[in-house]
C-alpha cells in the first residue's frame, strides 16, 4: 500500500494576493482539502461520516508551515501527504506542495491532529480500528529527531 498520497489541485483567483501568488492563509485550505480528497479517493474513508457516526474526530493542535516558493493564479500544483508519526491520541502530517511536475517545492507543512471525543472535546486515544487501518500508512522520518527545519533543508538538498 502507498504511503504516500498524492493530488493535483488549481490555485484559483479568490485564493490569490494582488500578485497573483497564492494567500498565506490559502495554503493550509489546500493542504486539508487535498488530505481529504487523499482519504476519500485512496483510502474510501470519509472523515465527516466517520465523525457523525462515531461520534470522535480530529482536531488541529499544531501548525508549522514553510512557504519556500509561491505557488501562482491558475498554477496546477501536485500536493502529497504522509503520516510521519501515528501516536496513541494524535498524528503527526506531512503535507508538501510542489509544481506539477514535482521538481520545485512550494511549501511544507507539518501538522498535529489530536483525536477527540467531540462530546467532551477531551483528547482519547486511537480505537483499534483506526490504529489497523492507519498505522500501517506510517512512514517515519529516518531520524526521529529531525525537526522542521532539519526536514526542510532535506527537502530543498534533494534528501528525501
Amino acid at each position: 500500500m502507498e504511503k504516500t498520497l498524492e493530488s493535483t489541485s488549481l490555485i484559483r483567483f479568490p485564493d490569490c494576493d494582488p500578485f497573483n501568488h497564492l494567500n498565506n492563509a490559502c495554503y493550509l485550505d489546500y493542504f486539508i482539502n487535498a488530505r481529504e480528497d487523499h482519504l476519500m479517493k485512496e483510502l474510501g474513508f470519509n472523515i465527516h461520516a466517520y465523525a457523525k457516526e462515531s461520534g470522535t474526530s480530529w482536531l488541529v493542535g499544531i501548525n508549522r508551515i514553510a512557504y519556500l516558493r509561491p505557488a501562482m493564479l491558475m498554477e496546477t500544483v501536485a500536493i502529497d501527504s504522509t503520516i510521519i508519526a501515528w501516536r496513541e491520541r494524535e498524528i503527526l502530517l506531512e503535507m508538501r506542495m510542489w509544481d506539477r511536475g514535482k521538481i520545485t517545492l512550494k511549501a511544507l507543512l507539518w501538522s498535529t491532529f489530536v483525536h477527540v471525543d467531540m462530546r467532551t472535546g477531551k483528547a482519547i486515544a486511537h480505537n483499534d480500528d483506526l490504529t489497523a487501518r492507519f498505522k500501517p500508512l506510517e512512514a517515519p522520518l529516518p531520524d526521529p529527531a529531525t525537526t522542521f527545519e532539519d526536514r526542510i533543508a532535506q527537502l530543498r538538498s534533494g534528501t528525501n
